[in-house]
């Protein structure tokens, strides 16, 4: 944002670690407040009748959870926690609301960012739907090594179940195969990216997909 525009923002921004397994927003609960990543990964996931959740999208230093709130709702079907450790800052859904209503800078960057998380959601329901898991494993290893700016993160065996879809098993068997390609390290809940290209000759397309629509927007933002 240009600075004058930052600094009507700033006063207002609270600067916080985000933590493992952190609760940013509930399902189909009124939005409290939104946070801009600078590190870590948060998940926003899809919640079932039973309990059951599965990750949809991710949010990290590119973008700002509580779209809904954009789009002139207080409250989303899906929850919102941070899966990777990092920093961010939190913002008041109603200042947040106030500032979108300038039809600004923020605004524009935001329509912009909306976009690109469209399309982050869309090609992922069409990986799920057409990719092998390993492939998947790949790319969402390759996401989170992009925005946590270290080769080492955490990822617990739940988190990556949730992420792919699979049972425990799978996500086991997914791992040590990597692992064993000299792709990664993984041990109690810690990754080590130890190849990035075969990372990413490893990976489906969809990954160059996303990453080209959110440089695009970057792009943008930059100019």
């Amino acid at each position: 944002m240009p600075p004058d525009e930052f600094r009507r923002l700033a006063p207002h921004l609270a600067e916080t670690a985000l933590t493992f397994k952190q609760s940013l927003s509930n399902a189909d609960r009124p939005i409290g407040q939104v946070c801009f990543p600078d590190s870590g990964v948060c998940s926003v996931m899809s919640v079932m009748r039973g309990g059951k959740t599965a990750e949809v999208g991710t949010v990290g230093n590119e973008g700002v959870t509580g779209l809904a709130i954009f789009f002139g709702d207080v409250s989303e079907p899906s929850e919102s926690m941070i899966q990777v450790p990092g920093t961010g800052r939190l913002l008041a859904a109603d200042i947040f609301t106030r500032e979108l209503a300038r039809q600004g800078v923020l605004h524009r960057l935001i329509a912009h960012y909306a976009h690109a998380f469209t399309i982050q959601l869309m090609q992922s329901a069409a990986c799920n739907a057409l990719h092998p898991l390993e492939q998947r494993a790949c790319k969402w290893m390759l996401m989170t090594h992009d925005r946590v700016f270290t080769d080492e993160f955490r990822l617990t065996h739940e988190f990556l179940g949730m992420m792919l879809g699979a049972t425990r098993p799978h996500v086991t068997f997914v791992a040590r195969k990597l692992q064993d390609a000299g792709l990664i390290t993984y041990r109690r809940g810690h990754v080590t990216v130890r190849d990035r290209r075969k990372l990413e000759a490893g990976s489906c397309e969809c990954y160059g997909v996303v990453s080209t629509y959110f440089n695009h927007f970057l792009r943008h933002l930059a100019r």
